[in-house]
Formats: C-alpha cells, sequence, structure tokens
C-alpha cells in the first residue's frame, strides 16, 4: 500500500456548511478506529468512515459513498501522520483483503481491540465494559496463520489467470506469491501452487500446516493460529477449574479439541459436531491422548442438545459454545435459558454476534457475564477471538 507523504496540503476542503457529494475531497481529524478496521472521522454531525488510517491523523479523503447517516472515504494523502502508523510488512497491504491493520503499531493494534469489544459489549449487549479484560497478544504477529485459503480467477482483460486472495475493495482476485502472516512453510506451498496452478478459474485451493499430534480432515476447522493457542486453552481451562463443574457438553466440537483438552477437568464430557468425517477424527484423537470420560456425538448441535442436558445435571454442568462466526441459532439459546447449565463458556471471532448473543442468554437475569477474555489469534486483522464465562443464576 502506498499513499502520499504528509506535505503541506495545497487544496482548499470544501466549507463544513456545504453540501457533501461523492467525489469530494475533506481533509478529516481521525479520532477512532471502527470495529472492522476503518477509521472514523466527523464532518459536523456526519460520521466518514476511512480504510487505512490511524487515530490521531489528520488526512486528505476522497468521498465514495453517502448514506443518511454516515459516509466513506478513501485515503488521498496524509497531513499529519500518528505516531502509532508504522511501515506495513506486505508489499499487497491495502489491496489484499486479509489484512486491516498492517499499518497500525502492534501494541496499539491490541490496545484498539480492547476498546472495541469493549464498545460493541456496551453497545449490543448492555455489558459493563470493565468485565472486557486486556486483549492478550499474539508473541508471533506475523507468519502465524496455519491455515490459508487461495484462489484462482480468469482475468478476461489480462488474458491471464490471477492465482491469489480477494481484493479488499471488489470481488476480483489479487496475484500474490506470500503472504505476510501465514507461517513460513505455506509460502513455500503458495510458490508450488503458483507453479502447478489449476486448470481454470473459480477454483479454491486450501493450504494448511497440521497440528502436531492431532488428526484434522482437510475440511475440518482447527484454530489458525498455533502460537496463541495454548493461551487460549489455559484461558477455558482456568474458567471451568473456578466453576467447580462435573460434567462437559462441547458443541460445535470440531475434532474434539476442547473437550479432549479439558477431559482431565471433568468427571465426563460429550463432543456434539455436524460434520461426521471430524467427529470420527476426534474419536481417534481421544483415543491416542488414552481419554476414556468422553464420547462423541455425530450430529447438529441445535438437534442433539436438548438431549445432552437433560442426561446431565445441570447444577454441575458446562457447556462450551464455539459456533461459526455468525453464532447461536435462537433455539439453541432458548434451551439453554431453560435448562440453565451452571456455566456457558462462548468462544467466538465475531464479537458482535457474541455480544448479541450474551444479550439473549442474561435477558431476565437467568446469566450473568462474569467476564470476557479478547485473544489476538488474528494479528494485523480486524478479528479477535473471545472467551466469555457465564454463570447461572439462582431462580427467583
Amino acid at each position: 500500500m502506498s499513499v502520499t507523504s504528509p506535505s503541506p496540503s495545497t487544496h482548499t476542503s470544501p466549507s463544513s456548511s456545504s453540501p457533501l457529494e461523492v467525489g469530494d475531497p475533506v481533509e478529516l481529524s481521525i479520532v477512532d478506529l471502527a470495529f472492522g478496521g476503518e477509521g472514523v472521522g466527523r464532518r459536523e454531525d456526519l460520521v466518514i468512515f476511512v480504510p487505512f488510517v490511524v487515530p490521531g491523523e489528520r488526512v486528505l479523503v476522497k468521498i465514495t459513498e453517502i448514506k443518511k447517516s454516515f459516509a466513506r472515504g478513501i485515503l488521498i494523502r496524509i497531513l499529519e501522520t500518528a505516531p502509532d502508523r508504522v511501515e506495513p510488512r506486505c508489499t499487497y497491504f491495502g489491496e489484499c483483503g486479509g489484512c486491516q491493520y498492517q499499518h497500525i503499531a502492534y501494541d496499539a493494534q491490541v490496545r484498539w481491540k480492547h476498546k472495541q469489544v469493549s464498545d460493541l459489549f456496551q453497545r449490543l449487549g448492555g455489558f459493563d465494559p470493565s468485565l472486557v479484560q486486556p486483549v492478550i497478544a499474539c508473541p508471533q504477529p506475523y507468519g502465524y496463520r496455519n491455515r490459508i485459503l487461495v484462489r484462482s480467477q480468469w482475468n478476461k482483460p489480462a488474458q491471464k489467470l490471477n492465482l491469489g486472495f480477494i481484493r479488499q475493495d471488489c470481488g476480483l482476485v489479487i496475484d500474490i506469491d506470500s503472504c505476510a502472516i501465514a507461517e513460513p512453510a505455506l509460502n513455500d506451498a503458495i510458490l508450488h501452487w503458483r507453479a502447478n496452478p489449476p486448470h481454470k478459474g473459480g477454483i479454491k485451493t486450501l493450504l494448511r500446516i497440521p497440528p502436531e499430534d492431532w488428526e484434522v480432515p482437510e475440511h475440518s476447522f482447527f484454530q489458525n493460529n498455533f502460537f496463541l493457542l495454548p493461551i487460549l486453552v489455559e484461558t477455558v481451562r482456568k474458567c471451568i477449574r473456578e466453576s467447580g463443574v462435573r460434567h462437559l457438553i462441547d458443541t460445535y466440537c470440531g475434532v474434539g479439541f476442547f473437550g479432549i483438552e479439558l477431559a482431565s477437568c471433568v468427571e465426563s464430557f460429550v463432543g456434539i459436531e455436524l460434520d461426521a468425517p471430524a467427529i470420527r477424527a476426534a474419536r481417534r484423537n481421544a483415543t491416542q491422548r488414552g481419554i476414556t470420560n468422553g464420547e462423541f456425538i455425530a450430529a447438529d448441535t441445535d438437534v442433539a442438545l436438548p438431549g445432552q442436558l437433560a442426561r446431565m445435571n445441570p447444577a454441575n454442568s458446562a457447556v462450551v459454545l464455539d459456533p461459526p462466526r455468525t453464532g447461536c441459532h435462537p433455539p439453541i439459546l432458548e434451551v439453554l435459558r431453560k435448562t440453565r447449565p451452571c456455566q456457558i463458556l462462548y468462544i467466538s471471532c465475531h464479537p458482535a454476534t457474541l455480544a448479541r448473543d450474551l444479550k439473549a442468554l442474561c435477558a431476565g437475569g437467568v446469566y450473568e457475564l462474569k467476564s470476557v477474555t479478547p485473544l489476538d489469534m488474528f494479528p494485523q486483522t480486524q478479528h479477535v477471538e473471545c472467551v466469555a464465562d457465564l454463570r447461572a443464576t439462582q431462580p427467583s
């Protein structure tokens, strides 16, 4: 990504009282960083979102979209640079849609993610922002991803096959030969893939480094950051031990990761997963580790969870929720509210849907949110993993 360096502005910004139109240049002071990665500036009462800027900067932007309550613009020139701005490590940054924050110093990324999560929980969930703990930083902010999805797309104007990632500004594919946030072995795999490309466009190729001593089918889920994974597990394990539960239901369990890792903390556990190959792998993963106090069920969580809850005493049982980023279906939340397992540990990579679901679980005082621990499993990007610890209250 390249932008014009700070220099005296020769352009006179339109008067703040004049109507704003698409294409207008506007000078803005960036005062915030919104969840999703865009900087926030204001022109009177109108919020203007701009990507690839840093709070504390004054910038010249071109307006690209105008809505009733907000507008969007693109960066033309940095007029005053913020201290937290750094040089992006990746030559594709600003074009590739994978990263949003490479231009921001890593310690500042962590601070801003904490503010974003706290703001979302207060605004969308009505929760006290002090419940959100400081973000746990990743010890390896580059070269950490163990899984990437690359694509081929026919570029008709250039009469060539583009091989890479989706652009940030459209649905087209940008040619790449490396990824700064991918592990080195994956960058070797990218070069091999480019040397042996798909025969046509429209093909997605998964490149993955398998986790050591875990069986993971090709399209089954596993956390994509090995460097912070032990801390994620310990965060969940600590919550389980503090509650003193004896039984565990691990929903959306994939290859059994959380159930197996938490097996020593409980008397029994059951994992539920719709992906049948993942469940077969989960059983083998448990056998390989000598885990005998759990079972795995190939089923839709929506269908199987009520029956599993009925088998356990809610007073000494916990449920781990680790759904897709879209969150849990309302019937799952409702059955949890009715059966009231002692503890719910909700793990999510999307703080907005997490705050929404926690608000539903806590409605009417059925559950109390004890804490939210964000972990930066996705440095240089807008994403952040969160572990929420909820405890059932006593029925009135």
